[in-house]
């Protein structure tokens, strides 16, 4: 009779063979060096701008390795490229199913990004609840996904749901206090007649992200909007200690003396902002290529990728 040691190693043997054979797992490159060369041709075929001849022979791979990842990838890939939404999120899922959990994160914030894009062509078609769904998917997927965040508030919003949307807004914000969810949740509050509201909202923010300038120049805003100028005199003060260079600070310095009456001090910051130049709205640099741009995009221009975006610090 066969021992147990045998019998157990034949079980094994056979079960590695049927997963093989059935694709439930995702084979390594030397299970079949035909496979590898095909996903090699179809990476160079991409790089080279042949986006037929890529897919071409990316499927070919797949016909001999069911799970090939790098396949798989590729695919997906192209059919973001080509803003093929519901493709995409086909061979998104399965990715997010095979890959080691170390790398299940960026294919998380990848998935998050298709389930984004489908709610944006739905919004594009007027049918809020859809694009709820997706918005609600992309946040399940990666739930410091910005702009899912921000436009799942604004579907509740367009569905008439005024108060879904704030704690929508309000929940992101715990997470991640960004300033496009902070001036959406302003925006609601003044709407409300909540201004104490308003400044709890920036000053926790503040203090949650105390190196953050563009929250601290936020917060001086609101108290310069509200009328309380002592208050927003001593927050651009003390953001000028930290950066004295930023030409919107001292124009704000500038109209707080001017509302005080301080003519000569208010003309002194107007000049201050003149010199100093450049644009008044806060730049936002791109964590995945370095790119800057003016303002807040879900997506960078340059390199492609959503949710990238984050305020220059220092400026």
């Amino acid at each position: 009779m066969p021992s147990l040691i045998s019998s157990l190693s034949l079980v094994t043997s056979v079960g590695r063979a049927l997963f093989r054979i059935l694709g439930a797992a995702p084979l390594t490159p030397s299970d079949d060096p035909e496979a590898a060369a095909l996903v090699r041709q179809g990476d160079e075929a991409y790089r080279a701008g042949r986006p037929d001849d890529a897919r071409r022979l990316y499927r070919q791979a797949l016909t001999r390795r069911k799970n090939d990842l790098d396949a798989l990838q590729g695919l997906r890939n192209l059919a973001v490229d080509g803003a093929a939404w519901p493709e995409a999120l086909g061979l998104a899922e399965r990715i997010v199913a095979l890959v080691p959990t170390a790398e299940r994160p960026r294919e998380a914030e990848r998935l998050a990004a298709i389930h984004y894009e489908l709610g944006r062509a739905d919004v594009q078609r007027r049918q809020p609840a859809a694009s709820i769904t997706h918005f609600k998917s992309a946040l399940k997927a990666d739930r410091n996904f910005l702009p899912a965040a921000l436009a799942l508030g604004e579907a509740y919003e367009a569905a008439g749901d005024h108060r879904e949307a704030v704690k929508t807004w309000e929940r992101a914000a715990e997470l991640q206090p960004a300033l496009p969810l902070l001036v959406r949740l302003e925006r609601a509050y003044r709407e409300e007649g909540r201004p104490s509201r308003m400044i709890a909202l920036y000053r926790a923010a503040v203090e949650r992200a105390p190196d953050d300038l563009a929250l601290a120049v936020a917060l001086g805003r609101v108290y310069f909007e509200l009328e309380m100028l002592d208050e927003a005199a001593d927050q651009f003060e003390k953001v000028e200690v930290r950066a004295p260079n930023l030409p919107g600070v001292h124009a704000f310095l500038g109209a707080v003396f001017e509302h005080r009456g301080d003519v000569r001090e208010a003309f002194e910051e107007y000049r201050r902002a003149l010199r100093l130049g450049g644009a008044f709205d806060w730049p936002q640099r791109c964590t995945a290529c370095g790119t800057t741009t003016s303002t807040w995009r879900d997506r960078c221009a340059q390199c492609g990728r959503w949710n990238t975006l984050r305020p220059v610090e220092g400026r």
